[in-house]
């Protein structure tokens, strides 16, 4: 099977390739299959570097290095000139770039991948949004850089991936309280159930907060990584079913040569 990723229009450019890839079309097996590109994981470290390898072929028609990030729910941003030297672990949740060939990918298992495109001035970006890291505001950080490199906001375009959707994201109520101290209007982003407990919106959340940092070209794929169990890897689905593991699928952008 090939590699089978989304796309969005409003990434869409002659000068930049994009995709938010599903688990389909890699080596890996059982509970890992088939897609999963995350060397965090204790699946084959062959399988996994195979993947990966797949993904960057997809985009520089060879098997170069895909510059990933040691994930940390933060709101740090790297801006990236050169390749991340291969099996270093780059503390960081966004990645920014103006150079040609270097592509900048996330992972993720329900958080909410994130990519950013200014095909006028030619920069790109991609941020790991989990709860964490979008109440710390890494998506307004990249937009912050974004500027600085020079882009204008209304040349950015971003679009959040597959991400884990609103029925999924069930939460006690002192994961609520962490969003209310922040600004009691954040209790829109949450709808109560009767068991006591609520649902998370993390895509709106995320959507909304790109638009306040002054994007107007923005969407969501909504497509909910819990729910489409054939085509995304989740972290929460693994734990509710006792499994000991889980994969990562790979969001990734890059500006043509």
């Amino acid at each position: 099977m090939s590699l089978q990723p989304y796309t969005s229009d409003l990434l869409a450019s002659p000068i930049i390739t994009h995709g938010f890839f599903t688990r389909a079309g890699g080596v890996s097996s059982g509970i890992y299959e088939s897609l999963n590109c995350g060397p965090g994981s204790a699946d084959d470290p062959k399988a996994v570097q195979e993947n990966r390898n797949r993904v960057s072929a997809y985009f520089t028609g060879s098997e170069r290095a895909i510059n990933t990030l040691y994930q940390v729910h933060s709101s740090t941003v790297l801006l990236l000139d050169k390749p991340i030297p291969l099996g270093e672990r780059v503390q960081a949740d966004a990645l920014i770039t103006r150079e040609k060939g270097l592509v900048l990918g996330i992972l993720t298992a329900d958080c909410a991948p994130v990519l950013f495109s200014d095909p006028v001035a030619g920069i790109i970006a991609a941020a790991h949004a989990g709860w964490r890291g979008a109440l710390d505001e890494v998506l307004e950080n990249v937009v912050a850089n974004m500027t600085h490199m020079g882009s204008k906001l209304e040349d950015i375009h971003a679009v959040i991936g597959p991400a884990i959707g609103v029925e999924s994201y069930e939460i006690g109520r002192d994961f609520n309280d962490t969003f209310l101290l922040r600004r009691e209007e954040n209790q829109k982003y949450f709808k109560d159930k009767k068991n006591g407990k609520s649902l998370f919106d993390l895509g709106r959340f995320c959507l909304d907060h790109l638009k306040e940092a002054g994007l107007t070209n923005v969407t969501a794929l909504s497509l909910d990584t819990y729910a489409l169990e054939d085509q995304f890897f989740s972290y929460r689905r693994s734990v509710h079913r006792a499994e000991p593991d889980y994969g990562r699928q790979i969001s990734a952008i890059c500006l043509n040569s």
